[in-house]
């Protein structure tokens, strides 16, 4: 598990000034320096293995953890490490209706899907040049957007998200389908729209990193375990 000293000085105790911060998220934090809030690290510590469990036992369970991050700070560490869990992602703008709307957004995901069969196929070097422009335009135009969620057929049941606040219109959507939320809040979020808040300074590139980074160990112990239990039952028979 993470340590304060390491949270501390990845600058995860920086709140935001008081006047720019949710009441309720005073709950997370434990001073203010300077008309800045500054975040209770041993609540954050412990909102994380809350959400660690958490997103293990839906793991093992199962489930569909999808992770949203689009702010800058958060896009790179989101891909990187729901692309190594082999787990559907969103890092650029959240497109309106993606939960609400699902089957709307599938459509979409099934032209992505046609158009790249179509361009890999050997029909494509007999279209025109301006017909292949304008196929790969459209293609590149969805990946930016549907990239990491390509093979999502159905809604996820969990969704992972980093700068609850930013990401209000994923979180309100989520909440309408009563998908439950693990979320990285800093102190201008609501805490009590999230069910695992993780209170920590989401604008710091080190923080998310750290947070993410453990999440993403979570997860990888629980599948080697859910793996091994698997090969002795195999074995057994």
């Amino acid at each position: 598990m993470l340590t304060i000293t390491e949270l501390f000085e990845a600058g995860a105790h920086f709140g935001h000034k008081k006047e720019k911060s949710f009441p309720r998220a005073r709950e997370f934090t434990y001073a203010i320096r300077d008309n800045v809030y500054v975040v209770d690290l041993e609540k954050t510590l412990q909102q994380l293995q809350k959400a660690i469990d958490y997103l293990k036992k839906s793991i093992q369970d199962g489930k569909i953890i999808l992770f949203v991050g689009t702010k800058r700070q958060a896009k790179d560490a989101v891909k990187k490490i729901a692309q190594d869990l082999n787990l559907p992602y969103m890092t650029e703008r959240w497109p309106g209706g993606m939960l609400t709307n699902f089957e709307t957004i599938r459509r979409s995901l099934k032209t992505l899907t046609d158009l790249e069969g179509e361009m890999a196929s050997e029909e494509f070097k007999l279209f025109t040049k301006k017909e292949r422009k304008r196929i790969e335009e459209k293609c590149q135009k969805l990946n930016l957007i549907f990239e990491g969620v390509k093979n999502l057929r159905s809604l996820p049941d969990v969704l992972l998200v980093v700068d609850t606040a930013k990401e209000d219109v994923a979180v309100k959507e989520a909440l309408k389908k009563e998908i439950p939320i693990v979320g990285i809040c800093d102190t201008n979020a609501n805490p009590d729209l999230i069910d695992i808040p993780i209170p920590a300074n989401d604008d710091s590139k080190k923080t998310i990193e750290l947070i993410l980074g453990k999440i993403k160990e979570g997860i990888k112990e629980k599948r080697e375990e859910k793996k091994e239990k698997s090969e002795i039952k195999e074995d057994a028979k």
